[in-house]
C-alpha cells in the first residue's frame, strides 16, 4: 500500500512550478521516507513490536536540517515542502514529526534571529543532528501567556545566571539544547520587551525533572526542565540584545504551527487513504460500497475537506517563504 500510494504521491505532492532542485529533494525525501514507514508497518496498518524510526534513521536523512541554510549543512528546504514532507509523513505516523519539529523550532529561532558567529557556531551542529533539541517556553503557570513566565536570567560579568522551571517541553528527556525564554527585566513595562531567548544547553545547574505520562503521542518525551543557579555565556543571548525574545519565539512558532497544520493535512489524507480503499473492497448488496451514492457523497465530502485544509496550510507556507508576517494564517 504504502509503494503505491508513494508512486502517486511523488506525481501529486509537489506543484509543478516547483524548482528542479526543490523537487529533487523533495522526491528524495520522499523515497526514504516511505522506506522508512515499510520497515515500521506490518500489513499496511500495524507497527512491529517495540520498533520505532530511531533519531540516527532521521539524520541520515537530514530532517534535523530540514529548513537549515544550505550553507550551515541542512537541507535548505522551503516552508511550503516541509510542510509537504510532514504531511506525507503524517499520513501513516504523525507522532514521529513531533521530534524533529520541536527541534527545527529551536533552529528556526538561531537562524532567523542569531548573529552571524551563533549561526556559525550552532547551526552546523543543530542540522546534521548532533545537538537535538527544542523550544522552551512553557512554565507551570504560563502556557498560552507567555508574558506571566517567571525563570529568570541575571547579567554577571559575561555570564547569565538562570532560576526557574519550564514544564511540557517536548524532546526535554533526550533533546541536549533548548531555546529558552526568561526574564532578563523582571519590571520592564509592557511584560514582553523584558523577554529574551537564550541558547541553552545542557550542563551543570540545568537537570531534568519528572517526565510525563501521556495517553499517546509517545514517540516524543515531554518533561519538566529545571534551571538552578544555570549558568551560560552572555554570547548565548540570541540576536546579542537583551528585549527581543518574546518576538523571537513567536516567530519561531509560525514554523511550528505550519508543521502541526501539515500533521492535521496528513492525518486527514491518510484516513481517506484507507477510507477509499475499504470502500472499494467491502461490498454490499452484491457490489462494492464505494458505488453506493451515500458512501460516495461522504468519500466527497472528505476530500474537499482534506484539500481545503491542505490549501489553506500552503498558503500559510508560502507566506513565510516570502518573509511575511504569518501568524493569522498559521
Amino acid at each position: 500500500i504504502i509503494g503505491i500510494s508513494l508512486g502517486v504521491l511523488l506525481l501529486s505532492g509537489i506543484g509543478l512550478a516547483a524548482e528542479p532542485a526543490e523537487m529533487e529533494k523533495f522526491v528524495k525525501a520522499r523515497i526514504e521516507i516511505g522506506e522508512m514507514m515499510t520497515n515500521y508497518f506490518q500489513g499496511g496498518e500495524r507497527f512491529k513490536e517495540g520498533q520505532r524510526p530511531s533519531p540516527e534513521q532521521m539524520k541520515e536523512m537530514g530532517l534535523f536540517g530540514a529548513t537549515i541554510g544550505q550553507e550551515y549543512g541542512g537541507l535548505g528546504l522551503s516552508a511550503v515542502t516541509y510542510a509537504k514532507i510532514v504531511a506525507m509523513i503524517s499520513s501513516y505516523w504523525m507522532a514521529i514529526t513531533g521530534i524533529f519539529n520541536s527541534h527545527l523550532i529551536m533552529a528556526c529561532a538561531v537562524d532567523r534571529f542569531g548573529t552571524p558567529a551563533q549561526k556559525v557556531k550552532w547551526l552546523p551542529k543543530f542540522a546534521t543532528g548532533e545537538i537535538r533539541g527544542g523550544l522552551a517556553l512553557t512554565e507551570p503557570n504560563a502556557g498560552t501567556d507567555l508574558q506571566a513566565i517567571r525563570t529568570v536570567a541575571e547579567r554577571d560579568g559575561d555570564e547569565y545566571v538562570i532560576n526557574g522551571t519550564k514544564t511540557w517541553i517536548s524532546n526535554g528527556i533526550k533533546g541536549e539544547c533548548f531555546a529558552l525564554l526568561v526574564k532578563t527585566d523582571t519590571k520592564a513595562e509592557p511584560r514582553y520587551k523584558g523577554m529574551s531567548l537564550m541558547i541553552a544547553p545542557k550542563h551543570e545547574g540545568f537537570t531534568t525533572g519528572k517526565k510525563f505520562k501521556k495517553m499517546g503521542y509517545n514517540c516524543i518525551d515531554s518533561a519538566e526542565l529545571i534551571f538552578d543557579n544555570y549558568r551560560i555565556p552572555a554570547d548565548n543571548l540570541i540576536g546579542g540584545v537583551e528585549g527581543q525574545g518574546f518576538f523571537q519565539a513567536t516567530g519561531g512558532l509560525e514554523l511550528g504551527r505550519i508543521n502541526i497544520a501539515a500533521r492535521g493535512v496528513g492525518l486527514a489524507e491518510g484516513a481517506l487513504r484507507l477510507a477509499t480503499e475499504y470502500a472499494q473492497q467491502r461490498q454490499t448488496m452484491g457490489k462494492p460500497i464505494s458505488e453506493h451514492q451515500a458512501i460516495q457523497l461522504k468519500i466527497g465530502e472528505m476530500v474537499t475537506r482534506a484539500r481545503a485544509a491542505r490549501l489553506l496550510t500552503f498558503d500559510a507556507a508560502e507566506a513565510y517563504d516570502r518573509g511575511e508576517r504569518c501568524d493569522m494564517e498559521a
